[in-house]
């Protein structure tokens, strides 16, 4: 059943605003509009204070400098070494000094890279909505509050091989920490199993690159003490030859190489040494440095995380599985949902955006135009609508009498602004039949109240049906129903 139902008045009503009903032409209905957005990846809006590389497949701290140095000073101590010592010590010793230097000096640069450019565990942060339901939690755990009322830490405990551990609330990250992971105040995030911020690395030391970072400082140590020992024994094969003095002038790279290796070599040694300690004990830099574990908090304090041994201590912590990375920063951010314009019969429903943007190009809805109600008959009525509503003839359709206020009294149709809706997600429903459209939300009143007489060739223009798709038609309304 085809036709249109047009209901006019002649003039506009003051008294209530209406919405702008939106038409777009068949045309533009059978291809979508839509902005193509450039799509960006996670590292690109990342909330922390980290450096990204090669399109984030390289992540590092803000502060980058003292790594370089870090650098710097092995790649010239080993280019010294390899430059000026190894050729000697080869010809008159043995060709596998150079050899083991080579192994050492590789393998001290791919320890060194690995954590430094690898995420060290870092969580993500909560989403609004995850953050706003921990408030909820926390306001409902702590119970009204009063005018002098002070709310408690934001802290939980769980229970860990028979040990409570309490989880603190990170108010930059909006989540509960779990355990044994600290919020790194350089690089504003919060880390899993966070053991320090290393700046001779140039990142955090974490679950995921601390393993990597002790085999770097133990290859250092060694590669440390190999260059020293041969270049003093350099020196000293070279003296008994031509003397010290000559010596040094001969190889006067020697002695920048003992000064650098003698003043690193304390250090060095020493940070394998305490974190040695730590794998044995498996325990991480900021628990012992906060005495989490020390017996002087009380005769039940202990560490719930060693496994009682030292060879699966180390074994934990050096051969484990690798965890994933869970901040994903080369995956790509989720545009927004795009609002396509609907395609429904060469009509379609607008969007709230749209609507607003024909207010300014078209009409008031009620102001010498018809309303068009598609899918039913033209209404047929009389000069003055003040009668009943039941003067269409037997053989034409007539008004569903599940919509209020049509059924009798008269009453003109008027759609208020806030019960005119575009569903922009129901855009393959078309209606038949008068009959299957469905009700409006309230009663339409009617024009005997409004005391105006309606001509019936403002009521029905069959030429307008011709224009029903161009740009100029005023005024479609699609009724639709969730």
């Amino acid at each position: 059943m085809t036709g249109n139902m047009h209901l006019g008045v002649e003039e506009p009503i003051r008294e209530c605003q209406y919405n702008q009903i939106c038409t777009h032409n068949s045309s533009t209905m059978d291809t979508p509009h839509t902005k193509k957005k450039k799509i960006k990846r996670k590292w690109q809006v990342f909330p922390g204070r980290n450096k990204f590389y090669c399109n984030g497949r390289i992540m590092m701290a803000k502060q980058t400098g003292v790594f370089y140095l870090t650098v710097v000073l092995i790649l010239v101590t080993s280019g010294l070494f390899f430059a000026f010592d190894c050729p000697f010590l080869a010809s008159n010793l043995t060709p596998a000094i150079p050899a083991i230097g080579g192994v050492l000096f590789i393998f001290v640069m791919g320890m060194l890279l690995r954590a430094s450019f690898s995420d060290p565990g870092v969580l993500p942060r909560a989403t609004p909505e995850e953050a706003a339901d921990i408030e909820r939690q926390i306001d409902t755990a702590n119970g009204p509050s009063g005018p002098g009322y002070r709310p408690p830490p934001r802290t939980r405990e769980v229970l860990i091989n028979g040990q409570t551990v309490k989880l603190k609330y990170c108010f930059t990250c909006k989540i509960f920490r779990p355990p044994r992971a600290s919020h790194c105040s350089l690089c504003d995030n919060c880390v899993e199993r966070f053991d320090h911020h290393c700046p001779w690395v140039g990142n955090c030391v974490g679950r995921r690159n601390y393993r990597f970072f002790y085999l770097f400082i133990l290859s250092l140590s060694l590669l440390t003490i190999f260059i020293f020992a041969f270049v003093i024994t350099h020196v000293i094969l070279r003296s008994n030859r031509t003397g010290f003095l000559s010596a040094l002038k001969d190889s006067p790279a020697s002695v920048l190489e003992v000064v650098v290796c003698f003043f690193s070599i304390w250090s060095i040694v020493g940070l394998s040494g305490f974190h040695t300690y730590l794998i044995s004990s498996n325990q991480t830099t900021n628990e012992d440095i906060k005495g989490s574990w020390s017996s002087k908090r009380g005769k039940g304090n202990y560490n719930p995380y060693s496994y009682g041994n030292l060879i699966t201590n180390c074994c934990a912590a050096l051969c484990g599985p690798l965890p994933p990375s869970l901040i994903d920063r080369r995956g790509f951010v989720q545009p927004d949902t795009p609002q396509p314009v609907a395609q429904t019969n060469g009509t379609g429903a607008c969007p709230s955006n749209q609507v607003q943007s024909h207010m300014a190009a078209t009409n008031p809805l009620l102001h010498s135009q018809p309303i068009i109600l598609g899918g039913g008959a033209p209404l047929q009525a009389k000069t003055s609508l003040g009668g009943p509503c039941s003067t269409l003839g037997p053989s034409q359709a007539s008004l569903p009498s599940s919509i209020p206020g049509l059924s009798c009294g008269g009453e003109l149709m008027a759609l208020r602004d806030s019960e005119i809706h575009c569903h922009h997600h129901l855009h393959h429903q078309h209606f038949i039949s008068p009959e299957e459209t469905p009700s409006p939300p309230t009663a339409l009143p009617c024009a005997t109240h409004l005391g105006h007489h309606v001509h019936p060739a403002q009521l029905f223009n069959p030429a307008s049906q011709d224009s029903l798709h161009e740009d100029s038609v005023r005024g479609l309304v699609k009724l639709s129903s969730v």
